[in-house]
């Protein structure tokens, strides 16, 4: 088996302290705006917010979330609905923009069971999908390729969305 270093994972496995995990989603939206680009927050909304997922699937990897703390689908309120449904689109709108992707994938990982690493607060992942970006690393060398600093892509992600909503 082939060993992959990723030192920044470090920290996250340290912030989850004796069995108990914060939310990193209200702590990021909790926080002054000051320090959006430091949590990777994208957007705030009056109902939801964009915000940039640390442990990407693939370089753009966003999530919509509710501001408020819900884990069931069915709790969000009609409002909560439509602006979630509008940052989705804003979303899509911004990776289309900053990096032109070829598609998207778009997913609520419900549970454990199904992939949430995060279940306490709702969140709807966007990640952006190229032709041929499933190669022979994933396939063969069990591993995935982030193209793009995460911090770069926060910029170039942040620019566009300000350049949208600016209009």
């Amino acid at each position: 088996m082939k060993r992959m270093y990723a030192p920044w994972r470090y920290t996250w496995i340290q912030e989850s302290k004796d069995g108990v995990e914060e939310c990193f989603l209200c702590d990021a939206l909790e926080a002054p705006v000051e320090r959006d680009r430091e949590l990777l927050l994208l957007h705030r909304g009056g109902k939801g917010f964009i915000i940039l997922n640390r442990y990407p699937y693939s370089n753009g990897h966003l999530m919509v979330a509710p501001n408020r703390h819900v884990s069931d689908l069915r709790e969000l309120t009609e409002e909560e609905w439509r602006e979630i449904g509008e940052l989705t689109n804003l979303s899509l709108a911004i990776l289309e923009k900053a990096i032109q992707p070829h598609g998207f994938n778009l997913g609520w990982n419900l549970g454990r069971v199904a992939g949430a690493g995060l279940e306490e607060h709702l969140h709807l992942h966007v990640v952006p999908r190229w032709e041929g970006d499933t190669n022979f690393m994933p396939v063969v060398g069990e591993s995935k390729v982030i193209s793009q600093d995460l911090w770069e892509s926060y910029d170039q992600l942040h620019l566009a969305c300000k350049q949208l909503i600016s209009g």
